[in-house]
């Protein structure tokens, strides 16, 4: 299955490189190791949302996943982590077959996951219900000079998970439950001081933002420079939506580049703001 995702991403980002991007590569093996972990953390909690499809080799008896779909139901939300089908087995059926299965699973839940650009898959989600909603990208390095003296915050901790759970709840009507306890065993938790202000991000190993939730733009900002200033070197800020300006506007100031990056599907809900999705936990 790995190597099934790998081959597909690598081929997606072939697709669709930009002219300034680097030229993709295939995944390390540590980043091989880190998925595999991953996907077996999904099968362990809600292994009911994980589907492969897979293909005999002739005369081997031996079958060969050639797609797969996870997806996870966390309190009564449901969230699409990974999604794919190889390059030579696409215009077959088999992606559809998969967004099925794995929305069987989702029994009419309200949904949300980070979509890529591509034709056939961006059709099956709007069939299925869901609105696509334009995100953009920033990347680049961050001027270190236009870092702002940044107060309110502290390191979190799994004793926080509680009110960030209620967060969850207003944002996108369901908390990340076991999620939480997943990124911290892996980031840097960053959380508001103000009770009556609050707001965490998980800030992974290279100083990026990967889940950044708050109950208001001031505060969702300062959480975003906190993660920014741990920066080193070209860095990423993902998943920004219309409703999310804000995360355009620290960008920008940080000396940041805008670009487009595929589409937050929502079915059920609004768009979360203030908030910066995870692409694996939404």
């Amino acid at each position: 299955m790995e190597r099934a995702s790998a081959l597909t991403f690598l081929d997606a980002d072939r697709r669709d490189r930009r002219v300034s991007d680097p030229e993709p590569e295939l995944r390390s093996a540590a980043a091989a190791r880190q998925w595999t972990d991953l996907m077996r953390y999904y099968l362990g909690t809600d292994p009911d949302g994980c589907r492969v499809a897979v293909e005999a080799e002739a005369g081997a008896g031996v079958d060969h996943v050639v797609g797969f779909a996870v997806s996870q139901k966390r309190e009564s939300l449901w969230y699409l982590a990974t999604y794919g089908v190889l390059p030579g087995h696409q215009r077959r059926g088999i992606g559809k077959r998969l967004l099925d299965a794995v929305l069987a699973h989702a029994d009419g839940s309200p949904g949300i996951f980070s979509s890529s650009v591509h034709p056939g898959a961006t059709r099956r989600y709007r069939l299925a219900g869901f609105s696509l909603h334009p995100q953009m990208r920033m990347v680049g390095t961050v001027d270190r000079s236009a870092l702002p003296a940044v107060d309110g915050l502290r390191e979190g901790r799994a004793e926080d998970f509680p009110w960030m759970d209620r967060l969850d709840r207003e944002l996108r009507g369901a908390g990340h439950g076991p999620d939480h306890g997943r990124l911290l065993a892996t980031h840097r938790l960053v959380v508001s001081r103000e009770r009556s202000r609050p707001g965490y991000v998980y800030v992974d190993g290279r100083g990026r933002a990967a889940l950044l939730a708050a109950a208001c733009a001031d505060t969702a900002q300062r959480l975003l420079w906190e993660a920014l200033a741990a920066s080193d070197g070209r860095t990423l800020v993902n998943c920004i939506t219309a409703p999310n300006e804000w995360a355009v506007d620290v960008g920008l100031a940080a000396g940041l580049a805008i670009g487009q990056e595929g589409y937050i599907a929502v079915r059920g809900l609004p768009v979360p703001a203030p908030y910066l999705a995870d692409g694996h936990f939404l």
